[in-house]
């Protein structure tokens, strides 16, 4: 395989990666409006014994909420290093677009 072509699949693999990305948060911010809804109405300090008890039970979903955007922000590391692995330029190297940076002309499977 090619370097291009190997660079044309990276591309690829990530940009499928993060349209399954987008789908997951769009399903995740249905849910996160889900849950807002019942935690305003039944996560209230008349609900609990005392106010300990109520502290408690907000931390654990804000602890939960970090480790959500935690893992998002790993994910998005990830993805970056991917794309920056692709369109990494050499040094030395002048020319502009997809050609300078892999060093050839970048062929995406057309026909000629």
């Amino acid at each position: 395989m090619s370097r291009e072509k190997a660079y044309a699949k990276m591309l690829d693999a990530s940009a499928k990666l993060q349209w399954n990305v987008a789908m997951i948060l769009e399903a995740k911010a249905l849910e996160a409006e889900k849950v807002r809804s019942w935690m305003l109405n039944h996560v209230t300090p008349d609900a609990f014994a005392d106010h300990q008890d109520h502290l408690k039970a907000t931390i654990r979903v804000h602890e939960q909420l970090v480790e959500v955007i935690d893992g998002l922000t790993k994910l998005n590391m990830g993805m970056t290093n991917v794309l920056k692995a692709a369109l990494r330029q050499q040094e030395g190297e002048s020319d502009g677009g997809f050609e300078g940076m892999l060093g050839g002309s970048f062929d995406l499977g057309e026909k000629q």
